[in-house]
């Protein structure tokens, strides 16, 4: 089969591709929130804590949005639910990128010796809550997603710099600052043809094939990161 076969065959099962998509992105990240909450307890690194809510945020989103909304894929459903879904992965989604951010600049906010009690509700965190609240609130009011895209794209942008940073500073020593600069940088890439494809082509079809392709490649990364990282 060539390429072009390869795209036709998706095209007329995209539902049941999305489906399997959103299966395995889930079962991905449970993966990885069960093995990066058993380092955190044996190594005590709040970097970690924060790196599991990420990806306990980032599997709500998807199974949101390929599982729960699958039902939309095979079935006429209504106005209200199409903006539940939507709404709530747009929040779940960005909670995990403000997550991720966390985990490289939780030093900045947080003592060593006086780690928060709770990693999903602190203060700081609560601040990262609203900011994804009013995000999505303005993403409903004006029926888009430019403000998701334009703040994941601008939030990437930033982490992509920080683990570009650390893992100048690490390298030969720990190989997970590699794994994670790499799916920074895919991951800057799937958000902006995330938004060119939304917002330019309508969602072009074609490029979101490769924006998956791209965010399996983005997870598993992170999954190979944290296995090696307990085998040491």
């Amino acid at each position: 089969m060539d390429l072009i076969g390869f795209y036709n065959l998706l095209l007329d099962n995209r539902g049941v591709i999305k489906v399997l998509y959103g299966l395995l992105i889930v079962a991905i990240c449970l993966i990885i929130v069960s093995k990066t909450h058993k380092l955190f307890h044996l190594s005590l690194h709040q970097g970690i804590r924060y790196l599991r809510n990420a990806f306990l945020f980032f599997g709500i989103a998807f199974f949101i949005r390929y599982l729960i909304a699958a039902y939309g894929f095979f079935y006429p459903t209504s106005a209200n639910f199409y903006l539940l879904t939507k709404s709530l992965f747009e929040f779940f989604i960005i909670m995990g990128g403000f997550f991720l951010l966390y985990s490289l600049l939780w030093k900045k906010f947080e003592s060593e010796k006086n780690p928060k009690y709770s990693s999903l509700f602190n203060f700081n965190i609560l601040a990262f809550y609203l900011m994804a609240l009013l995000i999505v609130i303005g993403d409903y009011l004006f029926d888009t997603y430019s403000l998701m895209f334009f703040s994941q794209i601008l939030l990437f942008i930033f982490i992509s710099i920080i683990s570009s940073i650390n893992y100048r500073r690490g390298e030969g020593r720990h190989k997970f600052l590699k794994f994670y600069f790499i799916a920074m940088m895919l991951s800057l890439a799937a958000w902006i043809l995330n938004a060119v494809s939304a917002l330019l082509l309508n969602w072009d079809i074609g490029i979101m094939i490769n924006i998956y392709i791209i965010n399996m490649i983005i997870f598993l990364l992170f999954l190979y990161g944290v296995i090696k990282a307990i085998k040491k």
